[in-house]
């Protein structure tokens, strides 16, 4: 009988560790199928839209020295560009993502890395976290596949809600909070993307995670990004064990478009430098009555 891999709970930030658990679910029941199916390192990180994020401006160290702003996001809880006052949300109420996603996956006996193909992705997530969510992306064998209630999922909204308000408090509770990756920074780092990833984000504690996002060293800003719709913007990005991850706004409104990740050097299982090995762009967010519910 096969069984669920014991997972590193410690090594992977929470965004990430349930792709995890998700991908490990998949491989499950579909090894009887194909035992020489692929499978996951690790899921690569990937950052969701900023919703309901008040204007900030950052100012993010770029490799020359020089100083410039980063983009700012604005969104409203739908995640279209507008005001930043947060909605009346409640706590038997789900948020719903729809993205365009393609992520990388691994065979680990033939040692090959093999670029997913470009998929729209759904999600329901339980407002305080206390009901079952619901995943639907079937190329991972997710067909409306219930997520497990957590509580205590720190990307539920209700546990977003506590966050710090304060850009200083925020950094600090990054650097306190991040776990695993090849250095603080680099944690720091995927936590914030992991926070981004398909949640809902309040506007206080947004525009304080952006603020302290700044202060990670190694964060530089890109001109033009190109997210997985095609959309381009700027990109707010870090380089990290060969991979520049970006998380990309749109150059006018500022809204949060998606994320990109590129190899930025030859690596293991066939990665090439300027291989794309993810990238995801948020097509809709918003808060529905039930689990299931598009609009």
């Amino acid at each position: 009988m096969n069984q669920l891999p014991e997972l590193p709970e410690r090594d992977l930030p929470p965004g990430r560790h349930r792709l995890l658990k998700e991908h490990l679910m998949t491989e499950i029941r579909q090894a009887d199928e194909a035992p020489a199916r692929r499978s996951w390192l690790r899921p690569a990180l990937v950052a969701g839209a900023v919703a309901a994020v008040s204007a900030v401006t950052l100012t993010i160290a770029v490799p020359s020295d020089e100083q410039r702003p980063a983009p700012a996001a604005s969104q409203n809880a739908t995640g279209r560009a507008g005001e930043a006052t947060a909605p009346t949300i409640r706590d038997d109420q789900f948020v719903y993502i729809r993205s365009k996603v393609s992520w990388t996956g691994y065979d680990m006996g033939k040692k090959t890395a093999t670029i997913e193909p470009l998929r729209e992705r759904e999600v329901w997530l339980s407002v305080d976290g206390s009901k079952k969510g619901e995943a639907n992306d079937p190329y991972r064998g997710l067909e409306h596949q219930l997520l497990e209630a957590d509580a205590e999922s720190l990307t539920a909204y209700r546990n977003l809600q506590k966050l710090p308000t304060d850009p200083d408090k925020m950094y600090d509770w990054l650097n306190r909070e991040s776990q695993g990756g090849s250095s603080k920074e680099a944690a720091s780092f995927a936590l914030v993307g992991d926070l981004v990833h398909e949640s809902l984000i309040p506007p206080a504690q947004a525009a304080a995670l952006y603020r302290a996002a700044a202060r990670i060293p190694g964060v530089f800003v890109i001109d033009d990004a190109v997210d997985a719709a095609g959309r381009h913007g700027v990109a707010v990005a870090r380089i990290d064990e060969g991979q520049r991850q970006e998380l990309i706004f749109d150059k006018e409104t500022k809204e949060f478009l998606g994320e990109r990740q590129v190899a930025v050097e030859d690596g293991s299982m066939g990665i090439k430098k300027g291989d794309v090995t993810s990238r995801t762009a948020v097509l809709e967010r918003t808060v529905v009555d039930k689990r299931g519910e598009r609009s």
